[in-house]
């Protein structure tokens, strides 16, 4: 007898692996005990399983006033197995148990955080976890510093953790309430500094972190993807938060300090990049503005972070390669290395997918619901980037229009950093090739 079994790849491994997740978080979000009054509706807890655990931020729900200490516990757990990966926390767990790592274990781990080799893959998890740790740690005594003198000791701590922990992983979760963020610290440079730290070390990337660790601050030993990845970081923070005040110098900076202005300015652009958090109104905004936001959470982080977005590298190929073609040569070339056009086609893809994804989502939504096409489309561009930051129609989207939102957010986080790989993976050649024509292309 012949037994067939069905073996799913390592990319639907992942795919399926935050599909577990969500579903367990959506379950124990269902409890009453994760409820202070009422109840919680089916689609209410799903949105806020897929928004925590893809590390989005958008909610139906205020966290801090609608969840119990258990419910917000439960958001805490999924935002950081979704901001470090679950196959991270998976892999730690059986080298804490001291089990034997097997070799698919290594390639599926290699697929989670967008590694190109096999080989040192325990060690760099290893890494990560320390790092993660290290990190939210750190930026939870900062934060104590200003949020104990306000709350106390025990309310103060808590807060210190789970916003720690909510802004390394790029989620913009608070529990401030009445879906404020943290517009109350707009101008206090202690807790915008530590959160827009935060966010930037969770969206560098797990390999960007070892490159560093190794190499020190020796830039020019540095990996291609780790040059590229820092300069693009540091030119789309300050270059977006310089055109956020120029754009915003007659609106929402009016009256407000020089201190407040640089580092307003430098927040939005900071958040924008899929952290979630923001200390102003998105809504009353000027349109360009919103606008850049948009670019800026269509572009998100980097490679194996806890960042979502097409990445950093993926616009730098494409904007290299165009760069190349109006100049008329033949490769593209970046800080003395020339990139390969098997990064160009997995770019393009990524990019177009992510576009269509979101013209399509924001179509389907402004089919539903006669809602403004401006706040429609900033909705989908954070919910494909995870970004979490809102113009404030999330709560008043229909069912539908919610499951939409669902599913551009489960493949921001899925389907950018796998779906591309998937799709260009060929099984085996083609047996014939077929003869080219020439179009006219522009």
């Amino acid at each position: 007898m012949v037994r067939s079994r069905m073996k799913l790849s390592n990319l639907q491994i992942v795919a399926l692996g935050y599909f577990c997740v969500i579903l367990i978080g959506t379950l124990l979000l269902l409890l009453p005990i994760s409820t202070k009054s009422g109840t919680t509706t089916v689609l209410d807890a799903l949105f806020t399983a897929v928004s925590a655990s893809c590390v989005t931020g958008l909610v139906v729900q205020d966290t801090g006033t609608h969840w119990t200490l258990f419910g917000q516990i439960v958001i805490l757990l999924l935002i950081q197995i979704g901001g470090m990966g679950f196959m991270t926390i998976s892999l730690s767990f059986l080298l804490l148990m001291r089990k034997r790592i097997g070799l698919r274990h290594r390639e599926v781990m290699v697929e989670s955080i967008n590694s190109t080799q096999i080989g040192g893959i325990v060690r760099l998890t290893r890494k990560i976890l320390r790092g993660t740790l290290l990190f939210e740690a750190c930026g939870a005594m900062l934060l104590a510093v200003r949020f104990v003198p306000q709350f106390g000791w025990k309310k103060g701590l808590y807060f210190s953790v789970f916003h720690s922990i909510s802004a390394f992983c790029n989620a913009g979760f608070d529990l401030f309430g009445e879906y404020r963020s943290i517009v109350d610290y707009a101008g206090d440079a202690w807790v915008n500094i530590t959160i827009m730290a935060l966010i930037t070390i969770g969206g560098l990337g797990f390999l960007v972190w070892d490159d560093i660790l190794q190499k020190k601050w020796r830039f020019h030993r540095y990996r291609l993807q780790t040059k590229i990845v820092l300069s693009t970081s540091f030119v789309l923070t300050f270059g977006g938060g310089l055109l956020w005040f120029l754009m915003e110098r007659h609106n929402l900076a009016v009256g407000m300090d020089t201190k407040e202005k640089i580092l307003t300015s430098l927040f939005q652009s900071c958040t924008a990049r899929t952290a979630g958090f923001n200390t102003v109104d998105i809504a009353a905004m000027t349109g360009g503005s919103q606008l850049l936001m948009m670019l800026l959470m269509f572009i998100g982080g980097s490679p194996g972070s806890t960042a979502g977005g097409i990445k950093t590298t993926t616009f730098v190929v494409i904007l290299m390669y165009t760069l190349a073609g109006v100049r008329h040569e033949k490769g593209a070339n970046i800080f003395g290395r020339r990139l390969g056009h098997e990064e160009l086609q997995k770019a393009i893809y990524v990019f177009f997918v992510n576009l269509t994804f979101i013209l399509m989502g924001s179509l389907a939504i402004c089919f539903v619901q006669n809602i403004s096409m401006t706040d429609v489309l900033f909705e989908a561009f954070s919910a494909m980037g995870t970004v979490g930051i809102t113009t404030g129609i999330t709560r008043d989207l229909v069912p539908l229009s919610q499951c939409i939102i669902i599913f551009l957010m489960y493949c921001g986080r899925v389907g950018s950093i796998s779906f591309a790989v998937a799709l260009l993976e060929r099984k085996a050649p083609p047996p014939v090739t077929l003869p080219v024509e020439k179009i006219t292309i522009g």
